[in-house]
């Protein structure tokens, strides 16, 4: 009978009253901590984008920000932070005098005559030849990250009109990465060049938010110039005392140091700094990875111990900064699964979601206030949209967490499981979602066994009604597919200008969760009266 229940279930469907076989052996009892205060709150944008900024390596590139596609896409994960940074932030200078390339300048003519944020339709010629060539802009741009050896860039004011545009029309705020390895004899801060930004930005109005260099951990590695903690804390200092000169960027935050992965020396600078110039940054920022692009596996993917990884590395920043700044938020200010571009035909595809999904989730439990996903688009395989524009996995998973996920979070813990294997978080449910409302809670979880376990909620919400909202891979490539389906159902855009409904599975009353072999999903308790969310 068990065996004909089981054969019968479709993947994804909830099973109501398991046999007591199946509910001893698979069926795991959530204990979910919905009285009292909430666990911690994080930042409204909490899940926040980054541009990376080799894609002004070649200028004209960053006219594909005009896309109204890519508009589209960016406006649907808003509210949030648009970071523009990366190893090619302390690589560029800003010349307001030297003139556009003809294609940047066709291309933002189009944008400009439309109303301010109006969404132009269809592609230009030129931004046809433009895509047509960026494969090969692509492989330049990870050759130079993999050389390890950089080149000065020129920036000029139209890329960073259409910068701001993206941003201010796909209602993200921008925080622009500053050039650090600008140097008076070696040692001190050049601000002058930064100057030349400001006094353009200021003239143009434009409302944004700041960091000084990236990842400082590396420099030498990258130019062969060393700058200590200190120095650097000395020189955030004194880029504020020049934002302070500024009417405009009077209030305006900064952000930094963006160190990377906390290992011995990276730790020792991201102390000495904090001690220097820890008072003037509004939010501390690091990065994460959790493998190499260019060695990870599918298993690597999949394993409980990498994930947890990311665990560990979250407690040595916390540490490191409750002991010198104890009252500042800290950010993750640039992460993904893998470093060097992502892994290829992983890190763009299902598997993925399990990185992303846990990151999040890890993250808001232990205190991390701002996530920023390495890359909304752009070059590797690590992007959220790719180069014809298109979503993958981690877009639409983006997409449903920021439309079910709210910024409570609570307590959650499973009996009957290897917690390690499959893993759950808990949130208050996003009250702006027009099906939900106060007191109702998110669950989301991450199936690491390689086949389908049961989630059973506690007696006292046995009662309750449960939106399910299953991801599970399409096509015959299974988790390494680069489409998505939503129960059951492909995400694809509608057009360039809307994207499709993300429906729900209505469950009945003591249904249990079914979550298949290798898969993920969010659960919306309705009704659950959650103390912590009202």
């Amino acid at each position: 009978m068990l065996l004909l229940q089981l054969l019968c279930l479709l993947p994804g469907q909830a099973l109501s009253q398991p046999p007591d076989t199946l509910r001893e052996s698979k069926v795991a009892v959530l204990s979910l901590g919905l009285r009292g205060r909430p666990l911690r709150e994080v930042s409204p944008a909490f899940l926040s984008l980054t541009l990376d900024a080799s894609l002004a390596q070649d200028p004209r590139y960053v006219t594909f920000l005009s896309n109204p596609k890519l508009r589209t896409l960016a406006r649907a994960l808003s509210p949030g932070f648009l970071r523009f940074g990366g190893t090619k932030t302390d690589f560029l200078i800003f010349d307001p005098n030297k003139d556009s390339t003809l294609e940047e300048k066709i291309i933002w003519e189009l944008q400009v005559k439309q109303e301010a944020c109006g969404l132009r339709s269809g592609f230009s010629a030129v931004e046809e030849l433009l895509l047509a060539q960026w494969p090969t802009q692509e492989t330049l741009i990870l050759k130079e990250q993999y050389r390890k050896k950089h080149k000065n860039t020129t920036i000029t004011r139209n890329t960073v009109d259409i910068l701001y545009s993206f941003a201010n029309c796909s209602q993200l705020h921008l925080i622009f990465g500053l050039n650090a390895l600008l140097r008076k004899n070696g040692l001190q801060w050049d601000n002058s060049n930064a100057q030349l930004l400001l006094d353009y930005c200021a003239s143009q109005r434009y409302n944004m938010s700041w960091e000084l260099g990236n990842e400082p951990n590396s420099f030498r590695k990258k130019s062969g110039i060393y700058i200590d903690g200190f120095q650097l804390g000395q020189d955030f200092i004194r880029l504020r005392h020049l934002l302070n000169n500024y009417t405009l960027y009077r209030q305006s935050k900064l952000y930094g140091p963006d160190v990377g992965r906390p290992r011995k020396h990276t730790q020792k600078l991201l102390r000495s700094f904090l001690k220097s110039g820890g008072k003037v940054i509004d939010s501390v920022t690091w990065h994460h990875y959790y493998v190499n692009g260019r060695s990870a596996t599918r298993e690597d993917f999949l394993s409980p111990e990498v994930l947890d990884t990311f665990a560990t590395a979250i407690r040595d920043v916390l540490e490191i900064v409750d002991g010198t700044v104890p009252s500042k938020k800290v950010w993750l200010g640039e992460t993904s699964s893998a470093y060097g571009g992502g892994a290829p035909k992983l890190s763009n595809t299902y598997v993925a979601g399990f990185m992303w999904l846990d990151k999040l989730g890890l993250s808001a439990r232990q205190g991390i206030d701002v996530v920023m996903r390495q890359v909304f688009f752009g070059a590797g395989t690590y992007h959220l949209v790719d180069a014809n524009f298109e979503p993958l996995p981690d877009y639409w998973l983006s997409l449903l967490y920021k439309n079910l996920v709210g910024t409570k979070v609570l307590r959650v813990s499973l009996k009957g499981a290897d917690q390690k294997k499959l893993r759950v978080y808990l949130h208050c449910t996003n009250t702006h979602h027009p099906k939900y409302r106060e007191g109702d809670v998110t669950l989301f979880a991450l199936n690491l066994y390689n086949a389908t376990r049961y989630l059973q909620l506690p007696n006292d919400l046995s009662s309750k009604h449960v939106d399910e909202y299953l991801l599970l891979p399409h096509g015959k490539e299974n988790i390494l597919s680069r489409s998505i389906q939503l129960n059951g159902r492909v995400l694809r855009m509608v057009d360039d200008k809307m994207l499709p409904a993300l429906n729900e599975k209505p469950l009945g009353p003591g249904s249990i969760l079914g979550l298949p072999a290798f898969s993920y999903g969010f659960y919306v308790i309705k009704n659950a009266k959650a103390i912590a969310c009202i």
